[in-house]
């Protein structure tokens, strides 16, 4: 059980840009992806959520064959995905953004959950203001609210810490470590904070010219290792 990805090649238009890539997550587990920009990590959640679908190699969840389908499948099967930049919606409310993530897992009621304000309280004061006024923070909160509120048993991240003062890293830290032990929600994250991620994952996979060329327990990520790939 959990994510399969087996020898997957990816392409945008003519150029391919991962080759052969095979990463398992299994139930319970949190990996990180890091690797210079570039080198396809995006790529890789983009395809297991079924934005960008590989051409070739297969994409198992939960033992069943998700390679070919859409986002919006992926969503109701247990997968959610959290993009860079956070993608929030500018110009309807916090508590729009998260009525219409809830259509994507066909929920349709108009209530929002009460446990999205117990991992997110300073949202809840908030909701009628509009996404594109709030703080990067609120807004990175939101994104992974937004995400939260499908109730994923696998939850992707792609740089959930990109341009956030270490006050609200550390918030963010707490908030993925809660939502692995109490929502017992798989985790895959793109990062680039070596810190943050040895705090908060237990292994590894290092991505090089849409490849994965290293993977590990998080023990084995010194700086000087992650040196070797990650240095310009």
């Amino acid at each position: 059980m959990g994510l399969e990805v087996q020898g997957i090649d990816t392409f945008y238009g003519t150029s391919h840009i991962l080759h052969g890539v095979t990463l398992s997550v299994p139930d319970g587990a949190m990996i990180s992806v890091l690797g210079r920009n570039g080198v396809g990590k995006s790529t890789l959640l983009k395809s297991i959520i079924g934005i960008n679908p590989p051409q070739t190699g297969t994409i198992h969840f939960n033992d069943a064959d998700v390679t070919k389908e859409k986002t919006h499948e992926h969503v109701r099967a247990g997968i959610s995905y959290i993009p860079q930049g956070r993608e929030i919606i500018p110009d309807i409310s916090v508590y729009e953004n998260l009525v219409i993530a809830m259509r994507g897992k066909n929920n349709r009621s108009n209530q929002i959950p009460a446990f999205i304000f117990e991992y997110f309280p300073a949202l809840e004061p908030i909701q009628k203001r509009k996404g594109g006024i709030l703080s990067g923070g609120q807004q990175q909160q939101l994104a992974i609210a937004r995400a939260l509120i499908q109730e994923p048993n696998l939850l992707l991240m792609d740089e959930p810490t990109e341009g956030l003062q270490p006050s609200v890293v550390a918030e963010i830290d707490t908030i993925i470590k809660r939502i692995h032990t109490e929502r017992n929600c798989s985790i895959l994250l793109i990062e680039q904070n070596l810190d943050f991620i040895r705090d908060v994952t237990q292994q590894f996979a290092i991505m090089d010219s849409g490849q994965i060329v290293e993977e590990g327990n998080i023990e084995k990520l010194t700086d000087e290792f992650a040196g070797q790939y990650l240095s310009v």
